[in-house]
């Protein structure tokens, strides 16, 4: 049976503030959230970002779905029930950004440090997407704007990188300047969120009971 560990959102907050002083040196100007497990990361980790006297970095979401629920023999306690999660290998888009209305609203993408948040890296099939389709789409943009000589880049932060073969890269330069970062990286174990709980105070004291505090 595969191990599972118990994540707290005091655990959350602090793997978000923790990576926060690293996250400043490369300056982003937008965070996009990958729903729905990059939404409360990005909204904790927006708060150690600011600086005094300056705007919150403004947050837009997408949404993408890789995972297939199945049913399994074991009972999850904090969550009642008996379901698992499996890596799909399709990516399904299921929310995108309007470039357009971005654009109209002063929130172009194109010449910004963007940075991408997720709460798991597991087959890393999903950020390559999100930074591949991005990527290309703020390059359409550009060109029709006639905007190409300014430099968009991206970066990547996920509380959990999982250490395990990957079915997907992101770009060799991305790896190679940092701008990629993990809180924390753990075995290829099954991570349980709080926000996948129906049982918060179950889910928080199995959560210290495993160190995760």
């Amino acid at each position: 049976m595969v191990e599972k560990v118990y994540i707290s959102y005091n655990h959350v907050h602090k793997l978000c503030q923790r990576s926060a002083e690293e996250i400043k040196k490369f300056k982003p100007d937008l965070m996009v959230a990958i729903g729905g497990g990059g939404f409360i990361p990005a909204r904790i980790l927006r708060t150690f970002l600011k600086t005094p006297g300056s705007k919150n970095i403004p947050i837009q979401a997408i949404g993408l779905s890789l995972y297939e629920e199945y049913v399994s023999n074991a009972t999850d306690p904090a969550e009642g029930v008996s379901q698992a999660e499996e890596a799909g290998v399709e990516v399904i888009r299921t929310q995108w950004l309007d470039f357009n209305t971005l654009e109209s609203h002063a929130l172009s993408l194109i010449g910004k440090n963007i940075l991408v948040v997720d709460e798991v890296d597991d087959t890393r099939t999903t950020l390559h997407y999100a930074i591949s389709e991005l990527a290309k789409d703020v390059k359409v943009q550009a060109e029709k704007l006639g905007r190409s000589d300014e430099v968009t880049k991206f970066f990547v932060f996920v509380l959990h990188n999982k250490d395990k073969p990957k079915r997907a890269q992101l770009p060799d330069e991305m790896m190679d300047e940092g701008r990629y970062i993990a809180a924390e990286t753990v075995p290829d174990v099954w991570i349980a969120y709080p926000w996948e709980a129906t049982d918060i105070d179950l889910q928080t004291k199995l959560s210290e009971e495993q160190g995760n505090i």
